[in-house]
Formats: C-alpha cells, sequence, structure tokens
C-alpha cells in the first residue's frame, strides 16, 4: 500500500508509492547518463581560457603562476551573468499594498572545481576535494562581512537537466540581502521544536537515524549521509555535521576533511552504480545574523534527478517517490565503493 510521510522540518507530505514501486535496480537499466565530456575551447572554466572569465576572487595555484593564467587546481570568479550584483544599490525595499520590490543587490560567484573538464566530485582525489570545500569555506566567510548580505546559497548543478548551463565541474555561490522562505520554514519548525523539547530538531533526527540504521548511507567520525524518511526523491541524501553547528562556517581542518570524505564517498556511490544520475547538491545553514543558532542545524542535501516533477507535485507540493529511502539507502550501502 502506498504511504504519506510527513517532514517534520518543513511539514510537507511526500508519497512513498509502493503501487509503482522502482527498485534501486531499475534506475541502473532506466538511466544512462554517464559520459566523459572532452575539453571545449569554448569552455570559459577549461584550462588555458582564463581570460574568458572575469578575474578571479580567489585561486588555489602553483607557487609564483601569475594571476589569471594556467597552473590552478580551483577557481573562484564573480558570474559573467550575475543573478544580483554588488553594483545595485544597497537594498532598499519599495512596495504599495500589494507589491514589494527589492533592489538586486547581493553577489553570484562561480567555484570552478578542477582544470579538468571531464572531472566529477565523486573521482577527485582527497586534496582536490578538500581544497573546493576550502574555497567554498574562504569564500562564504569573506562575503558574510558585508553586513547588507543575510543569506548565503551554495549549490551545484550537475548536469544539464539539473540546471547546468556548462558541463564543466563547478559549484555557485549566491548571496542576497534576504531569508529563503525554505529557511524561514526550517527556522520555525525549529523554534516550536526547541520551546516543546529544549533540544535541536535536527539533532533527534540524526540521533534516530543512528538509532535505527536503517536509511543511513555511510558515516565517519564527524559527518553522516542518510536517506531522510520523508525522501522526495529516489535516493535523496541528506549530509549532516554530527555535532550541533547552526553555520557552515562553524568548520575547523578535520571537519572539511571528513566532509570532502564522506561526499566523495556518497557520490561516487551514486556515479558509479546509477550511472551518474544528474543531481543537484545545496546548502541548508542558518542566516549570518545567527537566527536559529540554538535550534538550526546546517546540512547538505542531494537531490538526484531521477524521476520528473509533474503537475501533481507542482499543484500540491507533495512529492511522488516509487523508491522507499530505506531500500535505497540499503542498495548504496551495499554497493562497492565504500
Amino acid at each position: 500500500m502506498p504511504e504519506l510521510r510527513k517532514n517534520p522540518i518543513t511539514l510537507n507530505w511526500v508519497i512513498i508509492s509502493t503501487e509503482r514501486s522502482k527498485r534501486p535496480s531499475d534506475f541502473i537499466k532506466s538511466q544512462d547518463h554517464k559520459e566523459k565530456v572532452s575539453r571545449s575551447e569554448s569552455c570559459p572554466f577549461c584550462y588555458g581560457n582564463e581570460d574568458k572569465t572575469p578575474p578571479e576572487v580567489l585561486v588555489y595555484r602553483e607557487e609564483n603562476s601569475p594571476p589569471n593564467s594556467k597552473g590552478w587546481s580551483v577557481r573562484v570568479v564573480p558570474n559573467k551573468f550575475p543573478a544580483l550584483s554588488q553594483s545595485e544599490s544597497s537594498p532598499e525595499r519599495n512596495h504599495t499594498p500589494l507589491f514589494e520590490t527589492l533592489s538586486g543587490y547581493g553577489v553570484h560567484e562561480v567555484i570552478v572545481e578542477s582544470p579538468d573538464h571531464s572531472a566529477t566530485l565523486g573521482e577527485y582525489s582527497q586534496e582536490q576535494t578538500d581544497k573546493v570545500m576550502s574555497a567554498l569555506l574562504e569564500r562564504y566567510r569573506d562575503i558574510r562581512k558585508d553586513s547588507q548580505i543575510r543569506y548565503i546559497q551554495i549549490f551545484k548543478n550537475s548536469r544539464a537537466v539539473a540546471g547546468a548551463s556548462l558541463s564543466h565541474p563547478h559549484f555557485q555561490l549566491i548571496a542576497m540581502p534576504l531569508i529563503p522562505s525554505i529557511v524561514d520554514k526550517e527556522l520555525l519548525q525549529g523554534r516550536n521544536y526547541y520551546v516543546e523539547h529544549n533540544s535541536c530538531i535536527f539533532c533527534s533526527i540524526i540521533e534516530e537515524e543512528i538509532k535505527t540504521g536503517t536509511r543511513i548511507i555511510a558515516e565517519n567520525n564527524r559527518f553522516i549521509a542518510f536517506c531522510p524518511h520523508a525522501s522526495r526523491f529516489p535516493f535523496e541524501t541528506w549530509f549532516f555535521p554530527k555535532e550541533h553547528r547552526p553555520n557552515f562556517d562553524s568548520m575547523d581542518e578535520e571537519d572539511v576533511s571528513d566532509l570532502s570524505t564522506i561526499l566523495r564517498s556518497v557520490i561516487g556511490k551514486f556515479e558509479e552504480n546509477l550511472n551518474s544520475p544528474p543531481y543537484n547538491l545545496i546548502l541548508h545553514t542558518a542566516p549570518l545574523d545567527l537566527e536559529g543558532k540554538e535550534y538550526y542545524h546546517w546540512h547538505l542535501e542531494l537531490l538526484p534527478r531521477l524521476t520528473i516533477v509533474a503537475g501533481f507535485e507542482w499543484g500540491t507540493n507533495f512529492y511522488i517517490n516509487p523508491t522507499p529511502p530505506e531500500s535505497a539507502a540499503q542498495f548504496l550501502r551495499a554497493s562497492s565503493l565504500l
């Protein structure tokens, strides 16, 4: 029988549709995204094309190599076509009784993960993944100094189906003067749970997942990865620091290393066992003013694009997931890469 499950953080419902059930192995047959893309002369992120991007704002490169040239391993540049920009005026509101506008003030950057056009996050060395995570962290810490910025969104769109306009591996960062509504909702539920239970709802979820064990994919000293109880999509995976941490930039070097390790492992499993499906990787973190420090817990959400969001989902905000998260986690745990 189908089962309705409620996300305790957002209060949204999902349908685990056993009537149209798909075994995890079904996605191996139905998906065929695994391909290698060679270097493109026109790709602005490729080695040797540094002049095709705005000047770098952060780079990890060989000693004594000149800026905006070859010799780099990770490179951060402003987005050439930014969604938000610091060149806009300060974020002042204009509103009527019905409508409200805000100038498009903010920051939009691209974190180019590797000089290799066909590289993937699951294939990087530990050192390379550490550099990527360190670059994200360094930019987050620098941008948060702008008092007009309230939230920094970091995300990765892997492949065109997931929204990537360029196939070269990269993250994006958009800093904005508003808090996203999904984070507002998480903060509200976190606050309500904290008032009632005197504990963080995210920490409680982690404790429950460790206790049951059925949805855990991987864990190490500092991080855990699991398919959430109310997974919206087949193989949806959340990555949490085990210790209560409200903000992404609370990480130290050991955190960066453990996060890199578990990301490489889990995404490597996706790439090896599910034919490298398109996915989105999204950061959820507390606002920069530290609202919710007692009851918010930063995390990453990995959302594979293995099913299509259609009219029912758009009309109801209920997602239909044909693969129970317990089955998805068991399949990935048993795969060869961990």
